[in-house]
């Protein structure tokens, strides 16, 4: 039996990750479109792009390879941006979930630096090492990236 990567619902106090679907796109394309220059290393769809990136994603998804979220800011219901699950590597045995990685992030401008992302994070990390009993989680970035 193998493992299905399917990320669920997942709430903190900041955040609420939701499984991405088209019902996220005029959201998702009102804060892709704040202020962008702080995506220097990070591709963020444009507004009249949002719908294709979605389906891009669930595309991903439906292939096993990605379980992308929208990211709701609790105290306001907005969409504020995306993140994923990605590229599941099970064990040798094919049982279950050796690692995997966070990624596909971005955020609206005004929802960095509030405690999303780090509150985001958390939640795709404990869901993966206490849920899926990962050994290993990636997280990647650009070098030049100093935030």
């Amino acid at each position: 039996m193998g493992f299905t990567l399917e990320g669920p619902v997942l709430e903190g106090a900041l955040v609420r990750l939701e499984p991405l679907a088209h019902r996220h796109a005029a959201g998702l394309a009102v804060a892709a479109e704040e202020d962008r220059s702080s995506y220097g290393f990070t591709w963020v769809p444009r507004a009249a792009e949002v719908e294709g990136y979605i389906a891009a994603q669930l595309a991903r998804a439906a292939a096993g390879r990605l379980a992308p979220y929208a990211q709701v800011e609790r105290a306001s219901g907005r969409v504020v941006g995306a993140t994923a699950y990605w590229d599941p590597r099970p064990w040798p045995t094919g049982e279950g979930l050796c690692a995997i990685e966070v990624g596909f992030t971005w955020l609206a401008a005004s929802a960095q630096g509030t405690g999303v992302n780090t509150e985001a994070k958390y939640l795709l990390f404990r869901h993966a090492f206490e849920n899926w009993r990962v050994a290993r989680l990636d997280l990647k970035t650009d070098a030049r990236n100093g935030r």
